[in-house]
């Protein structure tokens, strides 16, 4: 029989089989947040950048950019500090807002984080067009305009099944694959730039500014979404073997790990290709390292990278919709089943196959259908993060004497994040240039808002009160896998 524990609030409560293990070090928390925010996007858009703004123009845009999100990243180091529980934003606007306020927050950040997982399965065939371009064949159907192959689907589901399993297996495959593969990443990155250190052109750099405040503005308004996945750390926080305080510490150095990143991709580009280059090629970072190697050789290889930033992304993302799932499930938020623990592999077995079948039926929809789900997505993302630094402000007024390891030195950090936090918002909405798609986009937010809206009351009518007692048990216990309380 599980042993029966009394937490310090008088309810009785079972321990499950199956928990989470706290076996996370310092570098594999690093490799999770750095993998997660690197993707593949420096590959297919760094070329881009330097089209838009200029050379110094786009790197100035990252800086700024990226000092916006290290200030959001900061009041997730103070909570996740102060909170390290599974689930992470779930737990932080619960004791904010209460269960109104928590279940906007997480439902919101799980459409982001399944709409990334979904992506990838679709990512993952159409990066391997470009080692293998005649692969596709039997062609299935179209949607939205975008041919569908029976080749190119088996790839993402082949894919996405082992990245299923992996994850299942437990925490410790899941953190091995993320390290080995941010490594690779790291290492080819590294040839880039040295490579362009070397062998490039300044000549190359100019123009350094491209359509002026126009060029700079379209290169910043994507940034923020370069920079999502550092906030899977917290999701994953009780499985983390580290003080409460270097978990802060982490995350933090995780996102400006990131910035640099970036920018030092975009220089490498500058430096490689002249305008011109850049603008005729299909994959300007590809040919970069093509041009500072000598061979096309070394544009596969960057290539392989690319393939290593998907799978990274997808892993990390992975733990972290299943993290927020389980949360939620966990405090009768959303169904039971969705909150069983693996008692043979410490994971919560049925979130992680929930997110999963997701992206195994993912690349049947093609890749155009799978982009309006992650533009949506993006919106549940940064509503999450303004969720968060929203926590930050309330959480030090209501409670100013909450233990914080990783303190901020000020309460401003959190007026800035929330503002752009909210500015970022802002541009999804029509009349910006990153505004939602109609009637693609928005119908998938209107349509998981009214999913959301259906479990909230469900909830509400189910369990009342339940989801409170809950989330108290796990802030008393430090534990996030108990069994729900029962009255003694």
């Amino acid at each position: 029989m599980p042993e029966i524990i009394q937490p310090r609030n008088g309810e009785r409560c079972r321990v499950s089989q199956g928990k989470f293990e706290k076996v996370l070090k310092s570098k594999d928390v690093l490799a999770l947040a750095f993998g997660a925010m690197i993707g593949w996007g420096w590959v297919v858009l760094a070329g881009g950048w330097v089209n838009s703004a200029g050379a110094l123009g786009a790197m100035i845009a990252f800086a700024v950019g990226g000092f916006a999100v290290v200030l959001i990243g900061l009041t997730y180091a103070e909570l996740a500090s102060a909170m390290p529980l599974t689930g992470g934003e779930h737990v932080y606007s619960y004791r904010a807002f209460g269960m109104g306020g928590s279940f906007l927050c997480t439902w919101a950040i799980i459409l982001g984080y399944m709409s990334v997982v979904a992506f990838e399965a679709v990512a993952l065939p159409t990066v391997v067009e470009q080692l293998f371009p005649s692969y596709k064949v039997g062609l299935m159907w179209s949607v939205a305009g975008y041919d569908v192959y029976f080749t190119w689907v088996m790839i993402g589901v082949l894919g996405a099944v082992i990245m299923t399993w992996i994850n299942i297996l437990g925490i410790q495959s899941s953190a091995l694959l993320q390290k080995v593969v941010t490594l690779l990443i790291l290492a080819v990155g590294i040839m880039l730039v040295t490579g362009s250190l070397f062998n490039g052109d300044t000549a190359n750099m100019e123009p350094l500014f491209m359509d002026g405040a126009k060029g700079l503005l379209a290169v910043l308004i994507m940034t923020p979404f370069m920079f999502v996945g550092f906030d899977v750390i917290p999701q994953a926080a009780e499985e983390i073997n580290l003080p409460p305080k270097q978990i802060g510490r982490i995350l933090v150095i995780s996102v400006v790990m990131a910035v640099t990143w970036y920018i030092a991709i975009i220089l490498a580009v500058s430096l490689a290709l002249s305008a011109e280059d850049s603008s005729a090629a299909s994959l300007p970072t590809v040919d970069a390292m093509s041009a500072v190697f000598g061979g096309t050789w070394a544009g596969k290889l960057l290539v392989l990278a690319g393939i290593g930033g998907i799978i990274t992304s997808w892993n990390a993302f992975l733990i972290g919709g299943s993290r927020a799932i389980y949360a939620m499930a966990h405090a009768k938020m959303l169904p039971a089943f969705l909150g069983k623990m693996s008692p043979r592999y410490n994971t919560p077995v049925n979130a992680i196959l929930f997110v999963g079948m997701l992206s195994i039926v993912a690349p049947l929809f093609g890749r155009k259908a799978l982009v309006w789900l992650v533009d949506a997505g993006g919106l549940g993302i940064v509503v999450a993060y303004a969720a968060v630094a929203g926590s930050f402000l309330v959480l030090r007024r209501k409670e100013p004497g909450m233990p914080r390891p990783f303190r901020v030195s000020h309460p401003a950090v959190g007026w800035g994040a929330l503002f752009l936090a909210v500015g970022i918002v802002l541009l999804y909405l029509p009349g910006s240039p990153a505004a939602l798609i109609w009637p693609y986009e928005w119908a998938i937010v209107g349509s998981w808002t009214a999913l959301g809206f259906a479990f909230y009351l469900w909830s509400r009518f189910a369990h009342p009160d339940e989801a409170g007692k809950i989330v108290m048990q796990e802030l008393l216990s430090g534990h996030s896998d108990l069994a729900e309380p029962t009255a003694n």
